[in-house]
């Protein structure tokens, strides 16, 4: 049996990043801090979860880097993307004790009135490690959550339980963005940012979809090549261009694959980076959608008027439905989505590196961290 631990040790951000005073521009990043912290006592339904790895996302490096808010104030720790297995648990959880499982990035409170229209993934009450939940994250030996919406897995078939934690965000936001879409079979679909931490999985859940043709964009050829093995039919590399060399590339890609360029799309932006959403909006198209997927900071400037001539759609998605998570994950049992090339484990103390190397934009995998304290 295993031991519950009385205390938790974690890699706190223990204060956020600085910025000028007049400018407020960011002019240093957060500071990284390993603290011990107390194990609390489990509430009704709640359980500890010993964690095997938490997946380096873009959004932790948002708060470290650019100082993107956080509903809880630093000393936080961050880390959303987790897998691991039930320890302990309160009273009325006690069958999850010994499961292996995947931390839903989202967990809602199932109860209030946006619940109640089942856009759980954006509840207002929701607990998500690495930003709600202050002190207990992904980046931790062990985490505090509730049981309700965590997702079970029956069989790891000899991968690694730490790979699952991509899981966590990774692979299901891409779904959940899918779903706000309502992708279909022989949707024409467009990845901005495909070669990203999100976007590459994004390609791979369009494909398991039957959606096509499938064309991704980005600006590393070496990824944009290895996009065409997960998902993508097309690739364009967009640096050094300007929209119209991107427009009429597009143009030609979708006249060979036999479909209009300005007609049905489904643009999935997955960035967040102003430049690239901009491309996004000018390839919107007439009963196209446009769903943004990536978060940053940027402001654009659009005819909004463009949407009623369209009949086009722009849409937000947040997380994942914890719903959906079971749907995904027998999709990378399946090896519809492959997560394992994808990806590579690293000690958790390793972090402050893994964080440096992840922001510098020149990762070809995704890091998963795993406990050595």
């Amino acid at each position: 049996m295993v031991s519950v631990p009385a205390s938790i040790m974690t890699w706190q951000m223990v204060t956020g990043p600085t910025f000028d005073k007049e400018t407020r521009k960011v002019t240093g990043p957060g500071v990284l801090e390993k603290k011990e912290i107390p194990t609390p006592e489990l509430a009704q339904g709640d359980v500890l979860v010993k964690i095997a790895g938490c997946g380096v996302c873009h959004t932790d490096l948002s708060y470290f880097y650019d100082g993107v808010p956080t509903v809880t104030k630093p000393p936080l720790t961050l880390g959303h993307e987790i897998s691991g297995e039930v320890i302990a648990a309160g009273p009325g959880a006690e069958s999850w004790i010994g499961k292996k499982v995947i931390v839903p990035a989202v967990m809602p409170c199932n109860s209030c009135d946006i619940c109640a229209k089942e856009r759980n993934n954006r509840c207002l009450a929701q607990k998500m490690p690495g930003n709600s939940l202050g002190i207990y994250g992904g980046f931790s030996s062990h985490i505090p959550v509730p049981s309700e919406d965590l997702c079970v897995i029956e069989d790891l078939q000899g991968r690694p339980l730490e790979n699952f934690a991509v899981v966590a965000d990774a692979a299901t936001t891409p779904y959940q963005a899918a779903m706000r879409a309502d992708l279909r079979p022989n949707d024409p679909v467009l990845i901005v940012g495909i070669t990203g931490g999100v976007g590459v999985y994004m390609g791979q859940v369009a494909k398991a979809l039957g959606a096509g043709p499938i064309v991704g964009m980005a600006r590393h050829d070496e990824k944009l090549k290895r996009a065409l093995d997960f998902g993508a039919d097309y690739v364009i590399n967009t640096k050094g261009k300007d929209f119209k060399a991107i427009q009429e590339e597009f143009k030609a890609i979708a006249k060979q694959a036999g479909v209009r360029h300005n007609v049905g799309w489904k643009i999935f932006e997955c960035t967040g980076v102003g430049a690239a959403q901009d491309i996004a909006l000018g390839l919107l198209g007439f009963i196209g959608k446009l769903v943004i997927v990536g978060f940053g900071m940027s402001k654009n400037q659009y005819m909004l008027s463009k949407l009623m001539a369209f009949d086009a759609d722009i849409i937000g998605t947040w997380g994942c439905l914890p719903k959906y998570y079971p749907k995904v994950f027998e999709m990378v049992q399946s090896g519809k989505i492959q997560i394992d090339p994808l990806l590579e484990t690293r000690p958790m103390s390793t972090i402050q590196k893994a964080f440096e190397e992840a922001h510098s934009g020149g990762l070809t995998k995704r890091i998963v961290l795993t406990p050595d304290f």
